[in-house]
């Protein structure tokens, strides 16, 4: 009996830290989830794009694909590959944390330039009726994983950064969950606004009419809310960018501009009531983030464009992006 007693005692201490594990895992993945949450909104604004121009019926399967390609690119790929980096490279994660932010102000203001001064080709639309569908498709889906990589690579940076130092299993289920959670909610959202439209069409032809208006405003909203995801995204990634970039340098010892901006901040809410000092904090600190990384962005993009572009052309033999 004493014995039955003791394995039970047993049973009852590994539950308790199973619990506890449980619990400590939730925590970090909400924290470190909450960090990424400028990349998650970028991807999932970017990624609606590559379903355009396909026919309904293949918008889902299209986005089911990039999902597992994305959590291909999170669990299989950057899951251990980030883990071996912390290990075995820990000063290497900043710089390249750094080199991600980089590019997300390059493509952003990549797009901010755009939007002024369109692209010579900007007007020239793919043929969708003389090339084959499913080759474009297998196209349209290696090009969302790639950029995927991108974002999924800044996000579990980010969010292994965001992790309390810990054990090695406990990291790496804590990436794990926010990879999979982050993939879950980010193609969820993007399946249910590419089909808004659908919902639309078909509440406007019910008999209803209250379901008409319904069905008739989806379909007026939808263009509207995807031009807004994109303004979203757009800003997201100059904001994310720079604060990667200045959080960076700042631990690297180059506190400058990151103790500038954060004095700002402070000032700001100083004479601010206490309910809104933590939100005019994070909306200055945004918007100053956001402003460094529009302006390093540009500064990037003859950079990418006349030196790096070529260079990767000559590696791969193919012609260098515009």
């Amino acid at each position: 009996m004493s014995g039955l007693l003791a394995l039970l005692d047993d049973v009852a201490a590994i539950a308790k830290m199973a619990a506890a594990s449980v619990d400590d895992v939730a925590a970090a993945a909400a924290k470190a989830g909450s960090k990424a949450a400028g990349v998650v909104i970028d991807d999932a604004a970017v990624t609606p794009k590559y379903v355009h121009g396909f026919a309904a019926e293949r918008e889902l399967p299209i986005i089911w694909k990039i999902a597992r390609g994305s959590l291909k690119n999170k669990l299989i790929i950057l899951l251990p590959g980030l883990l071996a980096l912390n290990y075995f490279a820990p000063v290497v994660i900043t710089p390249l944390l750094m080199l991600g932010g980089a590019y997300l102000c390059f493509e952003g203001a990549e797009k901010v330039v755009h939007a002024f001064a369109p692209h010579a080709d900007a007007a020239v639309a793919e043929d969708f009726d003389t090339r084959d569908s499913a080759h474009l498709e297998e196209e349209k889906v290696a090009g969302a994983i790639k950029t995927d990589f991108i974002l999924s690579a800044e996000i579990m940076t980010i969010a292994l950064s965001a992790i309390p130092e810990s054990t090695l299993w406990m990291e790496a289920i804590t990436l794990a969950v926010v990879g999979t959670l982050i993939t879950a909610v980010v193609y969820g959202a993007v399946a249910l606004i590419v089909k808004m439209d659908d919902v639309g069409l078909h509440l406007a032809g019910r008999a209803n009419g209250s379901a008409q208006a319904v069905g008739r405003g989806l379909v007026v909203a939808m263009p509207k809310l995807m031009a807004f995801l994109s303004t979203v995204g757009t800003l997201a990634m100059l904001w994310v960018g720079g604060n990667i970039v200045v959080h960076g340098l700042h631990g690297l010892g180059l506190h400058e501009p990151y103790s500038t901006i954060h004095h700002w901040a402070e000032l700001a809410a100083h004479n601010m009531p206490a309910s809104l000092q933590g939100f005019v904090t994070w909306l200055v600190t945004a918007i100053c983030d956001g402003i460094l990384g529009l302006i390093l962005g540009v500064l990037l993009i003859p950079v990418a464009t006349r030196v790096i572009g070529p260079m990767i052309a000559k590696v791969t033999g193919k012609q260098a992006a515009h």
